[in-house]
């Protein structure tokens, strides 16, 4: 039996600089993966077929549109391998809190099957074509990575190699989803101006980054052009950001296109005051992790 973490991602920064022609945005995104994970596991049975289990699955979900099972059909029939696979999925992420928890798993059945089925190195790169046709989030899980720096609609990637000491997250779910179709139907993107002091901005935090130098006193660089049409509409977001901030944490911001907003905290005992005061709204789920 193969077992795989499928871990959750925070956008520390996300500009989106263009629309394109395919429907898409162009992006200049920062993904940080945290501890927070769905846990994945993949074994061999002698009845053909793929079935997939699920704990804690969202009510209503068919077997057929988890990206989980989405992801498994795509790999066999690129490697042309006849099925016979039992996959659990055992959901730790909320669902539409703009972590990457379906993209998150999606690329974890792509590298838990190629290791249940001892594919060569040589296959990787079939691998992320295959996660880029499943999200644009799939490819950054794919890579063995802390960070990475996205662009084009988030699959252009760049391994950033996260340097120094780095703040403990406390991550907030409001308890009511956000839906990304939603969020980029009510986009209006930035002035040509005004993307490109937020496109300098997010090659410094990068480099901050990079160089071990983030401090809370940089907190400041953190962006996310979706905040602009999810606060004004989801009360439970826009709360969520106000409480963690009133909490004393260092930097706070939305991750992704909601509804998750989690705060940076480089003293433990501080993030530790901030997630009980967290976990003491009704509705809320709190995590405390760290970069991973």
């Amino acid at each position: 039996m193969i077992k795989i973490d499928a871990r959750a991602k925070l956008n520390l920064f996300l500009e989106v600089t263009g629309r394109r022609a395919d429907g898409y945005h162009d992006l200049a995104t920062l993904f940080a993966r945290i501890g927070v994970a769905d846990a994945l596991s993949f074994k061999k049975t002698k009845s053909p077929g793929i079935r997939l289990k699920v704990k804690n699955c969202p009510p209503g979900l068919k077997q057929e549109d988890n990206i989980v099972h989405k992801a498994a059909v795509k790999f066999f029939g690129a490697f042309k391998i006849s099925p016979a696979v039992e996959i659990s999925l055992e959901k730790n992420i909320p669902v539409g809190a703009g972590l990457g928890g379906g993209s998150s798993d999606a690329a974890a059945a792509l590298l838990g099957l190629a290791k249940l089925y001892r594919l060569p190195n040589a296959a990787a790169g079939k691998l992320m074509e295959i996660a880029a046709g499943l999200g644009s989030d799939v490819p950054f899980f794919m890579l063995d990575t802390r960070a990475a720096l996205g662009t084009g609609r988030g699959e252009k990637l760049k391994v950033l190699k996260l340097a120094g000491r780095l703040p403990w997250v406390v991550l907030v779910y409001p308890g009511v989803p956000v839906y990304t179709k939603e969020v980029y139907g009510s986009l209006k993107l930035g002035g040509p101006a005004d993307i490109k002091a937020r496109v300098a901005d997010f090659r410094a935090l990068a480099g901050l980054l990079g160089r071990g130098k983030f401090t809370k006193e940089r907190g400041a660089l953190l962006f996310n052009r979706l905040e602009e049409p999810v606060l004004p509409r989801h009360k439970a977001v826009r709360l969520a950001k106000r409480r963690l901030i009133g909490s004393g944490a260092d930097a706070v911001m939305m991750s992704g296109s909601g509804a998750s907003v989690f705060a940076l905290c480089w003293d433990k005992a501080k993030a530790g005051r901030v997630a009980a005061a967290a976990r003491r709204i009704r509705g809320y789920r709190v995590f405390l992790t760290k970069f991973c």
